[in-house]
C-alpha cells in the first residue's frame, strides 16, 4: 500500500484487513469527533482509496489528514448499508456529510377512538371521537392523519372538519361538565353531542365521513350524501334532507375554494413534492405535502456541511467510476450537487417520517435509495422526475419556493454578518474570525421585587444560540434591588469561568452586555475587578433621551467615553436584537416562576396524598389547577376520595 501521509500503523493494518463486502465506515479524529460516515459495495476498496491517493489541498484531503481511527460495520446488502449510513449521519452529526437537522417533530391531526356508552346513560366524552392538533408519540388506539408541514395546516383542516362534519374539539373534562351547548354549536361548528343534541349513530357517521374526507374520498362522500338527501325528500322528511343539503353545500364550497385540491382526479391522494436549490455555498430543500388529495403547504430545510460534503461525494463517485463492485463499462455519471443534497434529504428525512407512495422530485434519484425506502416501509415507493400536468404545477411551485427561501436565508445571513462586522469595528473587537465572536448579555426581571430572575443570552456565529441561554434565580437580596441582582448573576456566571480561562480550559466572551446604564456597569466593574477580568469586555446599554428606541448609548467599564452608534447603525441593530432577546428570555422566565409561586407548585402530585386518580378527579371537577386554587376547602372536600383534612392540605399548598 502506498502511503502518502503518516498514519497510525494500527489504522493501516485495519484497512488492509477489511473484507470485500458491503458495509458502512466511520472516520474519527484524535479527539473522538466524527469526521465522515460512508457506505460501500466493497469496504476494502472504498476505504483503502482514501489512504492510497493524493487528495491535494481539497477539503477531503484535509479530512484524511485528521483521520485517527475508524469503525466499520458489514451488512447484507446495499439497501441495509444505505439505511445504516443515514441513521448514523443523523445520530453522529459528522463534519463532512450533508446533514439535515430536525428542528422539531411534525404535527398531526388526531381523531380519538370511540368507546360505546352504556344504554340509557348520559353522554360520555369517550363515546364521541374528538379531533385535535397533536404532536408527539402516537397511541395505536387513536387515528392520526398527517404529517402536516405546519401547525396552521392542521388547524385549517380542523376548521374544515368543524364546518362540514361538526365534530367536537373540546377536552373530555369540558364535555363531561357541559349542561348546555357552547358557542361552537351556535355558529354551526359542532353538533353538541355533550348535551345529546345528536344521536351516537349520526355522530359516528359524521366521524366516518370525516375520516374519508381526510383520505381524499370527497366525491364518494358527496354522492352518498346526495342519495340520502333524496331518500329523505321522497319520505317527506324535509328537515333531515335540508341538513344533508347544507352539509353537501359546505363540502362543495370548501372543495371549490381549495383550488389546489386536484390530486384526487389523478389518483394522487398522498404525495410529497421535493425541490432543491443550491446557491452561494448554501442549499434549500423545499418539501410540499399533498394528503388526502389536498395540498397542505410546504416547509423549507437547510442542510449543513454542504461544501465539505462535495469533495467526499466526488471521491466516492471516482471510486464508483473506477469499478468498485460494478460491471465493466458501467461507470456512473457524476451526480450534481443538487442531486446529492436531495438524496441526502430523502435518506435522512424518511427515517422517522412515513413515506407516501409517490415522491415528485426536481432531480433524478438513485434507484438504490428508492429500493431501500421501499424495503424500510414494506410498500412500493416511486420517485417521479420531470412530471406532467398537476404534478408539474406542484413541482414548479416547490422550486419557486425553494429559490425564495434560499434567497431569504442568504439575505438574512449577509445582513447579520454585516451587523456583526459593524459592531466589531465600532467597539474595536477582533475582526480576524467574526464567526467565533461571542457576546453574552444579561438582564434582570421581576414584578415589584417578586420572583426575581436574571437571564443570560449568547450570540455567536452571527446568530442567537438558544441552547446556551441560562436563567438564574436571584435570592438573598432586597426585593427590587437590580444592582445586587446583577452582581449576583455575574459572580455566579464568571467565578468558575475566570479560573478555567486562566488555566487555558475555557474562553471568555469577547463582549459582555448589561441592560442598564452607569449603575449596572459600575456593579459589573466591581465584579470583574474582584475576579481579575478585563474591564474592556463590559458595555452597558443605556436608554436614550425619553427612553426612545434608536437613541441608546453604550457605557463602558474601562473609562472610555459613551458611544452613540446612530439610529440607523447596523451595530446598534445587533445590540438591540441581543438586548431585546435577553429581556424576552428574562420576562418569560419570571412570569413562569411567578405563576408557579402563585398556584403553590408546578404539579398537584407535589402535595402529599395526591396521586394520579385523585388528581384526575380534582381536574375533572374544577377544570384545572387555577380552578382548584380558587375553590374553598368545602368545595374541594366534596370531590370523591378527598377528605376534609386532605382538602385543607390542598388549600394550604395552593395558597
Amino acid at each position: 500500500m502506498t502511503v502518502l501521509h503518516e498514519f497510525d500503523p494500527q489504522l493501516l493494518s485495519e484497512v488492509a484487513a477489511l473484507p470485500p463486502l458491503p458495509g458502512v465506515y466511520r472516520y474519527f479524529d484524535a479527539e473522538g469527533g466524527v469526521l465522515y460516515v460512508g457506505k460501500a459495495r466493497n469496504l476494502k476498496k472504498r476505504v483503502a482509496s482514501y489512504f492510497q491517493k493524493n487528495h491535494g489541498g481539497t477539503r477531503i484531503g484535509h479530512m484524511v489528514t485528521k483521520i485517527a481511527r475508524m469503525q466499520t460495520t458489514v451488512v447484507r446488502s446495499e439497501a441495509e448499508a444505505l439505511l445504516l449510513e443515514n441513521n448514523l449521519i443523523k445520530t453522529l452529526h459528522p463534519k463532512y456529510n450533508i446533514l439535515f437537522r430536525d428542528d422539531k417533530s411534525y404535527p398531526y391531526l388526531k381523531l380519538t377512538a370511540a368507546q360505546p356508552a352504556a344504554p340509557g346513560a348520559a353522554p360520555a366524552a369517550s363515546a364521541y371521537p374528538r379531533i385535535a392538533y397533536y404532536r408527539g408519540a402516537v397511541e395505536k388506539k387513536h387515528r392520526y392523519f398527517g404529517p402536516y408541514p405546519s401547525s396552521w395546516a392542521v388547524k385549517d383542516t380542523i376548521l374544515l372538519l368543524q364546518k362540514v362534519f361538526r365534530l367536537r374539539t373540546c377536552e373530555d373534562t369540558v364535555f363531561n361538565n357541559r349542561t348546555r351547548p357552547c358557542l361552537l354549536y351556535q355558529i354551526k361548528r359542532c353538533s353538541a353531542p355533550c348535551v345529546a343534541n345528536v344521536s351516537p349513530e349520526q355522530y359516528a357517521l359524521d366521524t366516518a365521513n370525516a375520516e374519508r374526507f381526510l383520505q381524499g374520498q370527497t366525491q364518494e362522500i358527496l354522492s352518498e350524501l346526495e342519495k340520502k338527501m333524496l331518500a329523505h325528500a321522497d319520505r317527506l322528511e324535509f328537515e333531515q334532507a335540508a341538513e344533508l343539503r347544507n352539509q353537501m353545500s359546505a363540502l362543495s364550497k370548501i372543495l371549490h375554494q381549495q383550488s389546489m385540491d386536484l390530486g384526487g382526479k389523478n389518483g394522487d391522494v398522498d404525495v410529497d413534492i421535493l425541490a432543491v436549490k443550491v446557491q452561494g455555498g448554501k442549499a434549500c430543500v423545499n418539501l410540499a405535502m399533498v394528503r388526502g388529495g389536498r395540498h397542505l403547504g410546504d416547509r423549507p430545510y437547510f442542510p449543513t456541511h454542504v461544501e465539505n460534503a462535495t469533495d467526499a461525494a466526488a471521491l466516492d463517485a471516482d471510486i464508483e467510476a473506477a469499478g468498485e463492485g460494478s460491471a465493466p463499462g458501467a461507470a456512473p455519471a457524476a451526480k450534481t450537487l443538487e442531486a446529492l443534497v436531495l438524496e441526502a434529504f430523502i435518506a435522512q428525512h424518511y427515517i422517522d417520517v412515513p413515506v407516501p407512495p409517490t415522491l415528485v422530485v426536481s432531480e433524478p434519484v438513485d434507484r438504490e435509495l428508492m429500493a431501500a425506502l421501499a424495503e424500510q416501509t414494506g410498500s412500493r415507493v416511486s420517485a417521479v422526475h420531470q412530471p406532467r400536468e398537476q404534478r408539474r404545477v406542484w413541482l414548479e411551485m416547490a422550486q419557486k419556493n425553494a429559490g425564495l427561501q434560499l434567497a431569504r436565508l442568504l439575505a438574512e445571513q449577509g445582513s447579520q454578518q454585516a451587523r456583526t462586522r459593524a459592531l466589531a469595528e465600532a467597539l474595536e473587537l477582533p475582526l480576524d474570525n467574526l464567526d467565533a465572536l461571542r457576546i453574552e448579555c444579561f438582564d434582570i426581571s421581576h414584578t415589584a421585587g417578586e420572583s426575581t430572575q436574571a437571564s443570560c443570552v449568547v450570540f455567536r456565529e452571527h446568530k442567537m444560540q438558544s441552547s446556551e441561554y441560562r436563567r438564574y434565580n436571584i435570592d438573598g437580596i432586597t426585593p427590587g434591588d437590580d444592582y445586587a441582582a446583577m452582581r449576583q448573576v455575574l459572580m455566579r456566571r464568571y467565578t468558575k469561568l475566570a479560573e478555567a480561562a486562566r488555566n487555558g480550559e475555557a474562553t471568555l466572551p469577547d463582549l459582555v452586555l448589561v441592560d442598564g446604564g452607569k449603575g449596572q456597569v459600575s456593579m459589573a466593574r466591581e465584579v470583574f475587578v474582584e475576579l481579575g477580568l478585563d474591564l474592556g469586555l463590559i458595555a452597558g446599554v443605556e436608554k436614550g433621551e425619553g427612553r426612545k428606541v434608536g437613541l441608546e448609548e453604550l457605557v463602558f467599564a474601562d473609562g472610555r467615553d459613551k458611544v452613540y452608534l446612530g439610529r440607523d447603525s447596523a451595530a446598534l441593530m445587533l445590540i438591540a436584537q441581543i438586548r431585546d432577546e435577553a429581556h424576552r428570555f428574562a420576562i418569560s422566565g419570571m412570569r413562569a416562576k411567578r405563576a408557579k409561586v402563585r398556584v403553590g407548585g408546578s404539579r398537584l402530585e407535589d402535595i402529599a396524598g395526591i396521586g394520579p386518580k385523585r388528581r384526575a378527579s380534582l381536574l375533572q371537577r374544577f377544570g384545572g389547577v387555577r380552578g382548584i386554587a380558587s375553590a374553598s376547602v368545602e368545595d374541594i372536600a366534596m370531590v370523591d376520595g378527598i377528605s376534609t383534612e386532605l382538602a385543607e392540605e390542598i388549600y394550604r399548598a395552593l395558597h
